[in-house]
């Protein structure tokens, strides 16, 4: 049995002091406050737990600071993003996804995020006509080289659009019929393990017919894993919808599907009134992605009104242009703050931003990645995140803001170590595979630059 001793850990109930948690076979077995170290501890200064990044689309971490060139014609968009993005995806082959997503996952724990939701629709290597698993195998391995917890979700995406039932260009290679799609997703289920859960999803509204939606759907409902989609992250999408189905996004969904609390819908950016309180009222949880949604112009999702509502959040790092859950929850409120002209906006249950932010997005996301159990209390997973608690950002910090100032304080994180499953995956600062990851990941962009 493996023991950490804590001076100030974030358990299920709370901040406590000197806390000694015992683990086995991958979980928090043992757990005693006002306790002592003993021989063979793992001495540590704040212990909490670790988040989940519940929107990854890991090969576009390759992507990361090559789209910020302005376009000619100055008319810079999503859209305009979306294809240097399907530029990228033409160029991958499973090794190339492989490194890249090995890389991503690394400083995603180096971060403090300990899983991940994998939206995966990129289903097909470079050059290969035909759906395969090679992909699926990709992540499976750098998942398991990385160390990171990781709930797989196969996205369903068959069209170009609303009115365009073919997949154009670029778009073949994440194409595939459902009945395929489906067969895919039995093969990933049954791959899962302790550290391999698997949820499904669609890749949107536009992206599907509403009979395959509805079949995914009922795969969701019956075997009890989460159902993700994104879902009106741009205005034009919006537009489309109505066009297409006199409704907006939100509202056909809910209208047309039993969305409950196993699913996850990303962004939901534009929502007017009506459509915010009705998804809060789901229990749905939404997966916000403050820096990707920044990057790309999206627009604020309506955090104030969600939360009011009892809606539930998640935080992801979507297109990895950043990847730290603190900077994710960070921008969150200060999108807010911008829009409002006032300061501690998500400040509604508890009195403190940071504190109620890191909850909010803690349970969020472990309801996104399908987790029953999280946090750090008997029964749990052994996901942790060790700081350095004489870090000049946590020094003289109480209970009270210490959360805040992981927050709100824009400095190199002090984490120290970080264990995923029972087994320390970061030890003093650094990824225990991280040189090898890195020189992976340096050689396949090297590989792919010109087409990255």
């Amino acid at each position: 049995m493996t023991a950490i001793f804590a001076r100030k850990a974030l358990i299920h109930k709370g901040w406590a002091t000197n806390v000694r948690l015992g683990i086995d076979a991958g979980r928090i077995v043992e757990l005693a406050e006002d306790a002592r170290p003993e021989a063979g501890d793992t001495e540590v200064g704040v212990l909490i737990p670790g988040l989940c990044n519940a929107h990854s689309h890991a090969f576009q971490r390759a992507l990361a600071g090559r789209t910020e060139k302005r376009s000619p014609e100055g008319r810079d968009n999503f859209w305009t993003w979306r294809e240097r993005m399907y530029r990228l995806a033409g160029s991958l082959d499973a090794e190339a996804l492989a490194a890249i997503a090995g890389q991503a996952y690394a400083e995603m724990l180096i971060s403090g995020y300990t899983s991940v939701a994998e939206f995966h629709y990129l289903h097909r290597p470079a050059g290969v006509h035909q759906p395969t698993s090679a992909m699926f195998d990709a992540l499976r391995e750098a998942a398991g080289q990385s160390g990171i917890r990781m709930t797989y979700v196969p996205v369903l995406y068959e069209r170009a659009g609303f009115e365009d039932p073919q997949p154009q260009g670029q778009q073949a290679q994440f194409s595939m019929g459902v009945d395929a799609f489906l067969e895919h997703h039995a093969h990933a289920a049954a791959a899962a393990s302790d550290r391999l859960g698997v949820g499904i999803g669609v890749h949107s509204l536009r992206a599907v017919t509403a009979e395959s939606l509805q079949q995914v759907a009922n795969v969701a409902a019956e075997a009890g894993i989460p159902m993700h989609l994104h879902i009106a992250e741009q205005q034009r999408e919006v537009d489309q919808c109505l066009a297409h189905h006199g409704r907006r996004p939100v509202r056909w969904l809910l209208e047309n599907h039993d969305v409950g609390g196993n699913w996850c819908l990303v962004h939901a950016t534009h929502m007017d009134a009506e459509e915010t309180l009705a998804l809060a009222a789901t229990g749905a949880v939404v997966c916000v992605c403050p820096s990707t949604e920044a990057n790309l112009g999206d627009g604020l999702f309506p955090l104030r009104d969600f939360l009011s509502a009892g809606g539930r959040i998640a935080i992801g790092s979507d297109s990895h242009i950043s990847i730290n859950p603190f900077e994710e929850l960070r921008w969150l409120e200060y999108g807010q703050r911008l829009a409002s002209q006032s300061r501690n906006v998500a400040a509604l249950e508890e009195a403190h931003v940071g504190r109620e932010l890191f909850s909010r997005a803690h349970r969020g996301g472990a309801r996104a990645a399908g987790m029953p159990k999280a946090g750090i209390n008997t029964g749990a997973p052994a996901d942790l995140v060790a700081l350095y608690d004489d870090d000049p950002m946590l020094v003289a910090h109480g209970d009270e803001t210490l959360l805040d100032a992981l927050v709100f304080s824009g400095y190199r994180l002090p984490v120290d170590r970080v264990m995923v499953h029972g087994e320390w995956c970061v030890v003093a600062g650094e990824h225990v595979a991280g040189d090898s990851l890195r020189r992976s990941f340096a050689a396949t962009l090297q590989r792919i630059g010109a087409s990255a």
